[in-house]
């Protein structure tokens, strides 16, 4: 099997591998970075932030601005729809130690496409062009571009908007292969993520439906490109990373976490949570992950119902060892 892990150069800054976290919105925060980061992800993704909530200096802006020096290789996402707005914040917070800039142009939820922002840019090509333009114009680390397959099946532009990023300086394109409509829901079209690639030249990162190593090394060979972006198979299952890697060099098929491993992973996850965030929030915040984490697991169903009791760490740490 050939060894389908290589570095990936986006722009000025080289990556380890190109196994990549996708930013997710409530997910993609500090410590579940380090975790990813620490179980072999090339690149870890945050959460996506509002340059208008910069410009308006909101409070909640500066907890998702926050970044360790232990995270490796790290993609700052802004999503706004203006020009002016995105390119001066960007330059505000340049200084801050991520490694690349992303902008936003696949969100599909409807708050953020009502105001004209996320995957809503892919019905404005000049204004994608103006946005790019402005950022690779004041910022001097790589600027990337996160799109859909289209808007919906009636507008698949994903090449067109591919071929302006580029055109507009951008240095790598991360293609989801679902339009906004689609949300998450049915497969994902590969086939435009190959069309993209076929068409620019600044590395291309495949999105959507990889969820192993085999999915991985199909994704990579029938597309071509030059890395994978892992969204929501990465929930509770920060070993995907190392465990796609290892497919993507020999085939080894890693066997899943032993629940003493699963029981680890959630404990260190919830400690970081509560250094960062304080135990109120922190526990809570936690919730969510231990669902996932223990999801498929057996005899956990009672653990997710109890989970949302849990309000310590001391309530959590015994929860998880009783009932797991």
């Amino acid at each position: 099997m050939n060894d389908l892990r290589r570095s990936l150069a986006i722009g000025s800054v080289t990556l380890k591998n190109n196994i990549i976290l996708a930013p997710m919105a409530g997910v993609t925060d500090l410590p579940f970075r380090l975790l990813c980061s620490g179980q072999g992800a090339g690149m870890c993704c945050m959460e996506m932030i509002s340059a208008k909530a910069i410009l308006y200096q909101n409070k909640n802006t500066e907890s998702l601005l926050e970044i360790h020096p232990q995270e490796g290789i790290v993609s700052l996402q802004l999503f706004g729809s203006d020009p002016q707005i995105i390119s001066e914040m960007a330059k505000r917070i340049e200084d801050r130690p991520f490694d690349i800039l992303d902008i936003n142009m696949g969100c599909p939820v409807p708050k953020v496409v009502g105001n004209g922002e996320g995957s809503a840019l892919m019905k404005q090509p000049k204004l994608v062009e103006e946005i790019i333009t402005a950022l690779v114009k004041v910022v001097h680390k790589p600027v990337t571009v996160k799109i859909r397959k289209g808007f919906d099946e009636a507008h698949i532009n994903a090449v067109e908007i591919a071929k302006i990023a580029e055109a507009s300086g951008a240095a790598a394109v991360a293609v989801h292969g679902r339009t906004r409509e689609q949300y998450y829901a049915g497969e994902a079209d590969w086939d435009i993520i190959a069309q993209v690639k076929e068409n620019v030249s600044v590395p291309v990162i495949g999105s959507g439906d990889v969820t192993d190593g085999a999915s991985a090394k199909k994704m990579l060979e029938t597309t071509g490109c030059d890395g994978i972006m892992i969204g929501r198979a990465a929930r509770g299952n920060p070993w995907i990373f190392n465990q796609i890697a290892d497919y993507l060099r020999d085939g080894t098929v890693s066997p899943k976490p032993d629940k003493a491993t699963v029981k680890e992973m959630i404990l260190r996850h919830a400690k970081l949570q509560l250094e960062c965030k304080g135990e109120y929030t922190g526990i809570r915040e936690m919730r969510k992950h231990v669902s996932w984490y223990t999801a498929g697991l057996p005899h956990s169903a009672r653990l997710r119902q109890k989970v949302n009791m849990v309000e310590s760490f001391g309530e959590l740490e015994r929860l998880v060892m009783e009932e797991l």
